[in-house]
């Protein structure tokens, strides 16, 4: 089978750093498994942190952590899908990746794909969806109330992959404020269409942007440059409040610092559920088969931003490139696998 792939880590700027190999398709499926017939994929973050720092050793590593697909055959222990499905879903990081024709997945970290979306626009979905519903109900205990709160919900990074639904889900599900941040009159005009009340500038004075809303903030979600913004974080969030943090800061955040207000502090890693096998595994399919249905009713909208072409290793060096620049706004998608794919 067509999948790209890499065996060494190297810049992207280096023509090996993602190459197209042939590769033996995958065994049939065997437990809770599904072989999917991926159709789209798209490009998040985790993708080029593990490809800068995972040295395969030159056997060939495919990575990929979201895509909509077909299945094409299913495991003996399957009871939620069946062959012809269109799904959706994120992976897990301890298997090989969707960027590859057919995939091996667990179906209780799969949902059911949204039928008035097209495979690229579903396949920009999953990995974000399931780490922002996770860090703000399952993390950050946001209740799914919709009746209004005179409280705040900040979102750090509102542009971002993650950023653009969580606020929607909060302002779809929740009755707080939902506050996001912004540079750019492009990213602050991005957030505004995903549905947030207001728009603050991360590279200004966050902590008199935040007090001037005349609201407690109850919730703090940061998804991006948690170090730089960390003595904010704190000053901002509410006494009682918490923080759920998703990126890799070098220097571990002085959790201290959170002591006198009785403020709490939380990690979201989405691969969790799927590396531990938890008991709570399934709760990624009926996020997924929820958030499918609101994308179906149309109170969710794809962030799918840019489409960069067919499946292939030169399309997935220019959206690791993107990535690895930090100015990307939503999400960027890759579709099939040129000609014959």
């Amino acid at each position: 089978m067509r999948a790209v792939a890499y065996t060494r880590s190297l810049p992207v700027t280096e023509p090996e750093a993602l190459q197209d190999l042939e590769l033996p398709e995958p065994a049939a499926p065997r437990g809770r498994d599904l072989l999917v017939e991926v159709r789209a994929v798209s490009v998040n973050p985790v993708d080029a942190k593990v490809r800068a720092r995972t040295d395969p050793g030159g056997t060939p590593k495919v990575l990929g952590y979201d895509a909509a697909g077909v299945v094409r055959a299913v495991g003996p222990e399957v009871r939620l899908f069946r062959p012809g499905d269109a799904v959706f879903y994120a992976g897990d990081i301890t298997r090989p990746g969707t960027d590859a024709e057919l995939h091996l997945v667990d179906e209780r970290i799969v949902g059911p794909k949204p039928a008035r979306l097209s495979f690229a626009e579903a396949a920009a979905v999953p990995l974000t969806a399931i780490t922002a519903w996770e860090a703000l109900f399952d993390r950050l205990g946001i209740e799914r109330d919709p009746a209004p709160r005179e409280e705040a919900v900040l979102i750090i990074g509102g542009a971002g992959g993650v950023g653009s639904i969580a606020v929607q889900l909060a302002r779809q599900l929740t009755g707080l404020r939902v506050v996001a941040t912004a540079s750019r009159p492009e990213t602050r005009e991005w957030v505004r269409g995903m549905g947030a009340h207001d728009v603050l500038d991360h590279g200004g004075d966050l902590v008199a942007q935040a007090r001037a809303l005349g609201v407690p903030v109850r919730a703090v979600f940061a998804t991006t440059h948690s170090e730089a913004h960390w003595a904010a974080i704190c000053e901002i969030v509410a006494p009682q409040g918490a923080v759920c943090l998703i990126d890799d800061p070098k220097n571990p955040p002085d959790v201290r610092m959170l002591k006198g207000k009785s403020a709490s502090l939380h990690w979201e890693f989405m691969f969790a559920r799927a590396m531990h096998h938890t008991p709570d595994m399934q709760e990624q399919h009926r996020l997924l088969a929820e958030v499918s249905r609101m994308l179906d009713a149309g109170t969710l909208r794809t962030t799918l931003a840019e489409h960069f072409g067919p499946i292939d290793a030169a399309n997935l060096r220019r959206a690791h490139a993107a990535i690895e620049s930090g100015t990307a706004r939503g999400k960027i998608v890759l579709e099939g696998f040129g000609a014959g794919g």
